[in-house]
């Protein structure tokens, strides 16, 4: 599994030019703002000027998250080294870069989520299944927003337009199914989630993720599940964000309606169960606790037991206590805030210095995961030929699964690879 997460970013002068002054050490060193870096992970300057990181390749959600919050790290440093540039030619001002989904005046970019499944499974399908859980998951992950007066659970919720779709910006379906799977194509496809919040709150990552990951294995090994397939599931996404009791009613294709929580409370049920007949796993056991405790609070509206895990409800008690004695402006700044990734001036990190946030990492997870990639899938051994080539000051091209340096080439088709004989003959030009 892996993410994507596109940053907004704001500055003394256009988001262009301030991009330009965020990756020129990257363009120094590489020569390109298009990159794969030490950790087997890329960073790349998107469309819109929107700076990107993609994590490599990981095996579990603990050390996903790990990787995720190593990119916020890489930015900071970069827009940390902005800025001294802008002061050194005597521009000056602050590089701003932000961990949301939507700007000012409504342009929106993604945290995209990718899951490895089984090339068996046929992908329209599957996501006729998942689609009842993906437009409700918001209850329990949205990072919420302050718009137009309003609190919405999620800032995606108002940004897609169809369900299942092959295109990403055109239509912003909530699943993607464009055929890329960064892998041998006849074993895997590539599960690619577009609906998603970007998170500040580790546990809300953690619940995102593994809830999903929940989800896709208990119908890739055909758990029973009850038949929630919804009528149109698009058409409910913007109601489930405006209702934190979770009682937007949705119309099922079988008839009858079912409430979005109700279609949380059974996976979550179920998940629970599927989980009991598995092997122990901290992360997994952490993550189906915190659900339930979820559904729990939205159920009966009192959020205490989860008001330092769920970035939704952390930012609604936040912006609360400015209701009636703070403008409109002065909310949706603090809102924006809360997403500002810089350690000492983000209200995030302000919050949880003061131990209104629960955290699952520490600095040196973090420090680890920006030099070293994870050591249980195939991007240790992108790692080792991008240390290799650095120590030898040779050109290396690579992306997910290929590998080139003069005219040896390697494929890595199986994402859990990592003996090195597989790049022995690559290792041995550089």
């Amino acid at each position: 599994m892996g993410v994507e997460t596109e940053y907004g970013i704001s500055g003394a002068l256009s988001p262009d030019e301030t991009a330009r002054y965020l990756f020129r050490p990257v363009v120094a060193e590489y020569s390109s703002t298009n990159v794969f870096t030490p950790n087997a992970g890329r960073l790349y300057l998107d469309v819109g000027a929107h700076p990107e990181v993609a994590t490599a390749e990981c095996d579990s959600i603990g050390q996903l998250l790990r990787y995720e919050r190593a990119g916020d790290h890489q930015l900071n440093e970069l827009a940390l080294q902005a800025e001294q540039a802008l002061a050194a030619e005597g521009i000056g001002g602050q590089v701003y870069l932000f961990k949301n989904n939507v700007d000012s005046v409504g342009n929106s970019y993604g945290c995209h989520e990718n899951y490895l499944i089984s090339r068996a499974v046929a992908l329209k399908a599957l996501g006729k299944q998942l689609l009842p859980f993906m437009i409700t998951r918001q209850l329990i992950a949205g990072a919420g927003l302050y718009k137009n007066g309003q609190f919405r659970l999620s800032q995606r919720a108002d940004q897609v337009w169809e369900g299942i779709s092959s295109a990403t910006t055109r239509s912003r379906p909530i699943i993607n199914t464009r055929d890329e799977p960064h892998g041998d194509s006849t074993k895997y496809r590539r599960m690619h989630v577009i609906v998603g919040d970007s998170n500040m709150a580790e546990s809300t990552f953690l619940l995102k993720v593994g809830s999903t990951q929940l989800v896709l294995d208990m119908i890739d090994e055909g758990w029973p599940l009850d038949n929630v397939e919804l009528d149109n599931p698009i058409a409910h996404i913007r109601d489930i964000a405006l209702d934190p009791t979770g009682q937007t009613l949705l119309d099922l294709k079988a008839g009858g309606t079912i409430t979005a929580l109700a279609v949380q409370k059974h996976l979550c049920e179920r998940a629970q169960a599927f989980l009991s007949e598995r092997e122990p796993d901290p992360d997994l056991e952490y993550v189906v606790d915190l659900w339930e405790r979820v559904i729990t609070a939205v159920e009966t509206q009192d959020f205490a037991a989860v008001s330092t895990e769920i970035d939704w409800v952390i930012k609604r008690n936040l912006l609360q206590r400015y209701a009636g004695r703070a403008s409109e402006d002065k909310l949706r700044q603090l809102d924006l805030a809360y997403h500002d990734i810089r350690p000492d001036r983000g209200l995030f990190y302000v919050l949880q210095r003061r131990g209104l946030v629960r955290r699952h990492t520490d600095e040196e997870d973090i420090a680890h995961a920006v030099a070293h990639p994870p050591a249980t899938t195939r991007a240790a051994l992108r790692g080792r030929i991008l240390a290799q080539a650095r120590e030898a000051g040779k050109p290396v091209t690579v992306d997910w699964v290929r590998m080139r340096a003069g005219e040896t080439q390697v494929e890595l088709l199986d994402p859990f690879a990592t003996d090195e004989e597989h790049i022995a003959g690559l290792l041995k030009e550089l």
